[in-house]
């Protein structure tokens, strides 16, 4: 696709989604569907919850509009994508009327199964036996939709989170035009562009929230993309551009587990909850979020004689400094959070 082409097919995207969610978000004022205000939330005012009802629908486009422009045409890609928009319906209704958290698992597992079976070779790079590997990712796959859901809390950090990932894996694709990161190149420009549209109304102070019905669905895809970027020889790339969610989730969750809570109740004890509650506004954290994602994806494509654990290692310490600057850092003035 010519330079040309992209920009139109961004553009496209971009406009979609900034249109298509004012108009979710005139829905949602319209049926007070709103996200009230507890002791465990970010936010002070009530603010309509549900923009995911836009991000989905154009997320699933962008993905069969991409399997059918590179010629996808196994059954499994195909399914893959029905379980993202089951995943989809199923969060709109845990939105609406609370779920319990067993079926919200049992369904994740279910539609991660499916997708695994889109993921055409082995993750780790045949290092274990194919089943072992399936077993491997279908958890790992299962955590990332939980913990993309999980750091959710505060003005523009998901449609941060999710637009670097999309960024870093398109620039793969145009330092690598190889066949099998073509198409995921696509589907990365599509989901920076979707992002961007959606933070127009997300960043701060947010008109409205993505939701379950937006984060879950958006990790499901995005787990998806980064797991068949590291089956195709681009582990690296893989792991360090999520490292920022990955560290926070991961080790909130096994401090909490350790104190014997209940690790799927919400609770402000991610790093970057903690660092709005010293005084940094949303937006502060958000920025200093994309900034650090901006970093990583500098180390993931850094001289290819670079080995592999050399980017890890630099890469965790992009995310031990971002780290530190969010509970350490002094505030100067306390800001509305």
């Amino acid at each position: 696709m010519t330079f040309t082409g992209l920009a139109t097919f961004s553009s496209i995207f971009l406009i979609g989604s900034m249109l298509l969610t004012w108009v979710v978000l005139n829905y949602l004022r319209r049926k007070a569907i709103l996200d009230m205000p507890n002791h465990r939330s970010s936010h002070a005012v009530p603010t309509p919850r549900g923009g995911g009802l836009a991000v989905t629908p154009l997320l699933i486009l962008l993905v069969a509009v991409v399997f059918i422009h590179t010629g996808v045409t196994s059954v499994s890609h195909w399914l893959m994508l029905a379980a993202a928009a089951g995943l989809g319906l199923l969060s709109w209704l845990d939105d609406r009327h609370d779920l319990s958290a067993a079926i919200r698992f049992a369904m994740q597992f279910v539609a991660v199964i499916v997708g695994v079976f889109a993921i055409d070779k082995p993750v780790l790079g045949g290092l274990v036996p194919v089943w072992l590997d399936h077993v491997l990712v279908v958890f790992a796959w299962v955590w990332f939709i939980n913990l993309f859901n999980f750091m959710d809390g505060i003005d523009g950090i998901s449609g941060v989170e999710a637009g670097s990932i999309g960024l870093g894996i398109f620039i793969l694709a145009l330092l690598m035009p190889l066949p099998q990161f073509i198409g995921l190149g696509y589907i990365g420009l599509g989901i920076l562009a979707i992002m961007i549209g959606f933070l127009i109304w997300n960043w701060h102070p947010a008109k409205l929230f993505l939701g379950d019905v937006g984060s879950v669905p958006l990790g499901f895809v995005l787990g998806w993309v980064l797991l068949k970027t590291a089956s195709e020889g681009a582990w690296v790339v893989a792991l360090i551009l999520p490292s920022y969610y990955l560290f926070d989730a991961t080790f909130t969750l096994v401090k909490r587990a350790l104190r014997r809570e209940k690790i799927w109740q919400a609770h402000r004890e991610h790093f970057y909850q903690l660092a709005t509650q010293r005084g940094f506004s949303h937006a502060r954290v958000s920025t200093m979020i994309a900034i650090s994602n901006l970093i990583l994806i500098a180390v993931c494509f850094a001289q290819s004689e670079t080995p592999g654990w050399m980017r890890v290692f630099a890469a965790l310490i992009v995310v031990f400094s971002l780290v530190g600057m969010m509970v350490r850092m002094p505030v100067k003035g306390r800001t509305d959070s």
